[in-house]
């Protein structure tokens, strides 16, 4: 069995500050990188299963995108997914990588689709996985609901509220809706991975909400025709957003679709990352 490789960590200079950068086969030449691009919440730490797989055979990195994770704030106040794509864009240039594959979890797919799209000589294939699809006209209302009030409070209790909150995303969609009809039914992670993703949280709580609001408010409809390339349009199995898999392949000309078991737990990690080795190994024959 190959041993999996060494997760690095270091920061990149922006224009606008630091970014943080987890990385894995980096040594491994003559291979085009995969950039994994993480979800709202979370930061790069939740593509650390993936990359132990994906590091094995081909270099991988994984941004905390700006207002996430370790990384600094964004430019705006009130960033769109064009924004998150521009500054993964700069960090790009300012490791010197011309080219490379773009997978996006959640709202990580909106970020990878608008680089694609903007810049489609620097992306060679995408992968949009668990990519939600929403109503425009409710957007903006189920943003502003969505996203948490987590106010630091002098004996703690935001500690206690960014706890629940990811719990209940575990347990519901949406996750304020906690009632049977808005179960989701597989259960919590282990305490060590709920534990991480809430210190995620809390390190992010106060820029997190704007990536949450830009995903929610991504027009995918108009943008995701306009991708070329290979693309693959995946889902973990139950995952909260795999229902909307087929309309989002049926908007990309071409797509293949993949269901996986998701990433969140380490061992369906695995298998998803072997599937997505397998796919990028295919379409990109580097």
């Amino acid at each position: 069995m190959t041993a999996a490789p060494a997760i690095l960590r270091r920061f990149i200079d922006l224009p606008e500050g630091q970014m943080h950068l987890r990385e894995a086969g980096r040594d491994i030449s003559g291979r085009l990188p995969l950039v994994l691009l993480h979800q709202a919440s979370g930061g790069s730490r939740t593509m650390v299963p993936l990359m132990r797989v994906i590091g094995a055979g081909r270099p991988v990195m994984a941004p905390d995108l700006p207002g996430n994770g370790d990384s600094c704030p964004p430019l705006r106040a009130e960033p769109d997914m064009a924004d998150y794509a521009a500054a993964v864009l700069r960090m790009l240039d300012a490791a010197g990588i011309d080219r490379v594959a773009l997978y996006g979890f959640h709202a990580g797919a909106s970020v990878a689709a608008e680089l694609a799209v903007a810049h489609p000589e620097r992306v060679a294939a995408v992968i949009l996985d668990s990519m939600g699809l929403y109503d425009p006209a409710g957007a903006a209302d189920f943003a502003d609901r969505y996203v948490p009030e987590l106010r630091r409070h002098p004996h703690g209790l935001h500690l206690i509220a960014a706890w629940n909150y990811v719990r209940d995303t575990y347990l519901f969609w949406p996750w304020f809706e906690t009632d049977a009809a808005h179960a989701r039914g597989v259960g919590l992670p282990p305490l060590d991975e709920m534990h991480d993703k809430v210190v995620e949280v809390i390190k992010a709580m106060d820029h997190f909400g704007a990536y949450y609001r830009a995903a929610f408010l991504h027009e995918k409809p108009a943008l995701l025709p306009r991708i070329a390339g290979p693309v693959l349009v995946t889902a973990g199995r139950d995952n909260s957003q795999a229902a909307h898999l087929p309309d989002l392949a049926a908007l990309v000309p071409g797509a293949e679709t993949l269901v996986t078991e998701g990433i969140y737990r380490p061992e369906t990690a695995v298998a998803t990352a072997e599937a997505l080795v397998g796919w990028l190994d295919r379409v990109l024959r580097d």
